[in-house]
């Protein structure tokens, strides 16, 4: 946002700031382009259900800054937004489908009159403007205030903006101004910004398009709040080592791009509020419509080998004085994402958790087994290397060629369990005869960088970190129908099942293939068992 000047005012306009009046932030405009910027920017990081409440007296500025923001929001620069003074209650719809409302209350006696309106129902999952927002009595959930105020002794036309935030507002707001500061200090204030298709996280992606066609890729990635305990006083996250803020993805990426691996360049960063603008490696896939491209794979095969074989620090510098200390993969945390099987997946297939005498047996079996794989030189584990997080790269060269994202959540672990990430895919249908050769060119790569290496407990660990991954898998996309609504994910629950039934058929998973016939016999396939007893 341009052409503003942050002052210190007070409730007068002496000039003299009262600590118990301050708003989270105040500035002036020096002219009508000015507030016309404010109403853009603030269309930005505005979503459903919010409420914009717009105060100031008479040539304040609420109409021009009104209409700024519903055109930003509408994608149309040139609409007519004529003030609701008449009609009170004047709705919109946004560039993508999400619905606008301005409203002026300056004629209603009071909140009782809104529920004759039906104001509640038009702006439960609208973005509401309201002007003379006192009318509306007490609210609940996300407000922005704004006050404009003409203040001559700012110049000739300029007014003061004081706007401040309710419930989550406020934070939103400041990630929103680091954001603008960010883009502006990196050089990519003019960017057009497009939403880009996120993940299973929370996590949000824009492309950024310069006007001369160069790209990047905003991540915005705040810090990961604590969810509620769930064992021994610590939160899903802090058990199973995920991420808790951006420090982690900027470790590891500098680490990866020190070995020479294409992970994302970054161009700018605000480590505070969790906003990184990084390459733009495209978007050409490993995979086409007839599964893994064998020539692509077999390059994040060998990509895999050449980190495995490398000693590799635990401690990765992120900017002076920042380290992050990668986590290691422990038996707590694997252990607790095979639970996710009897807590999600269980009740989604079977309609009813397992008794806990049943439970308490696939707990007890997968301790056992985990336990016996151990690696005796733990190894980064990028966690999620599979199609989805690689990018094709044809103008590089060797392994340059496989372009690395989504990383984050890396850990110290088992060198198995990337390269049964990566075959098998949970996305993309992968036959057991393309996995063996890819296994086996793995084995051949890291014999090459290592002639001791354990080619007979490197294939025990990878059926075991095979099975634990999908193990896990079958829980997560449970979890992501049942708990977020995100049935989409079910569609590849047979894949998995058919990996897991795969991995079951290994001697070392003897004891939990038994339990799983006798209480998911689904999970085994009659060819598994047959493989599993020969």
């Amino acid at each position: 946002m341009a052409r503003t000047e942050d002052v210190a005012v007070s409730e007068d306009g002496s000039g003299e700031t009262r600590r118990e009046t301050k708003p989270a932030w105040a500035f002036v405009l020096p002219d009508e382009g000015a507030t016309e910027d404010l109403g853009r920017f603030l269309a930005e990081f505005l979503q459903p259900g919010d409420i914009v409440a717009l105060s100031g007296g008479l040539g304040g500025g609420k109409t021009t800054l009104a209409r700024a923001l519903i055109r930003e929001l509408t994608g149309d620069p040139e609409l007519e937004v004529p003030s609701p003074t008449f009609t009170l209650i004047q709705p919109y719809e946004a560039k993508n489908g999400r619905q606008i409302v301005h409203a002026d209350l300056y004629r209603l006696r009071g909140p009782d009159e809104l529920v004759e309106l039906g104001f509640d129902e038009m702006t439960d999952t609208a973005i509401t403007l309201v002007e003379w927002p006192e009318r509306l009595g007490q609210r609940d959930g996300p407000i922005l205030t704004v006050d404009l105020s003409l203040r001559p002794e700012f110049g000739e036309g300029s007014r003061l903006a004081r706007i401040d935030g309710q419930g989550e507002m406020r934070a939103r707001m400041k990630r929103a101004r680091a954001l603008r500061a960010l883009l502006d200090r990196s050089g990519w204030d003019e960017a057009e910004r497009i939403l880009m298709q996120g993940d299973a996280s929370s996590r949000l992606y824009e492309r950024l398009v310069k006007p001369d066609g160069t790209k990047a890729v905003l991540m915005i990635s705040p810090a990961r709040p604590d969810g509620p305990p769930v064992r021994n006083g610590k939160p899903y996250s802090a058990i199973v080592k995920l991420a808790e803020s951006v420090h982690a993805f900027v470790g590891v990426d500098r680490g990866l791009r020190a070995l020479g691996f294409s992970a994302p360049r970054i161009y700018g960063e605000d480590l505070d509020e969790g906003l990184l603008i990084i390459e733009d490696l495209g978007s050409e896939p490993v995979v086409d419509a007839n599964g893994p491209r064998p020539e692509r794979y077999a390059e994040a095969v060998r990509l895999l080998a050449k980190l495995h074989a490398t000693e590799l620090p635990g401690v990765l510098p992120v900017a002076d004085g920042i380290d992050h200390v990668l986590p290691p993969y422990d038996l707590e945390a694997l252990l607790f994402e095979t639970e996710l099987l009897p807590d999600w997946y269980c009740p989604s297939v079977r309609g009813a958790s397992l008794p806990t005498p049943a439970r308490s047996e696939f707990v007890a079996l997968w301790a056992e087994v985990l336990r016996g794989v151990e690696p005796e030189r733990p190894t980064w584990t990028l966690r999620d290397y599979h199609s989805p997080n690689l990018i094709w790269l044809p103008d590089r060269e060797g392994l340059e060629r496989i372009g690395v994202i989504d990383f984050q959540d890396a850990v110290l672990g088992h060198p198995a369990y990337d390269l049964a990430s990566l075959l098998q895919d949970a996305r993309v249908d992968a036959t057991a005869d393309f996995e063996l050769r890819l296994l086996g060119l793995y084995v051949r790569e890291r014999r090459n960088r290592e002639p001791d290496f354990d080619m007979q407990g490197f294939a025990r660990a990878y059926a075991v970190m095979a099975a634990q991954r999908a193990t896990k898998i079958l829980g997560i996309f449970a979890r992501l129908d049942k708990r977020d609504g995100k049935p989409a994910y079910l569609a590849h629950l047979p894949r998995i099942e058919g990996y897991l039934a795969r991995n079951l058929a290994h001697p070392a998973l003897t004891r939990l293939r038994l339990w799983h016939q006798e209480h998911l016999p689904h999970l085994v396939s009659e060819a598994a068992q047959d493989e599993g007893e020969a």
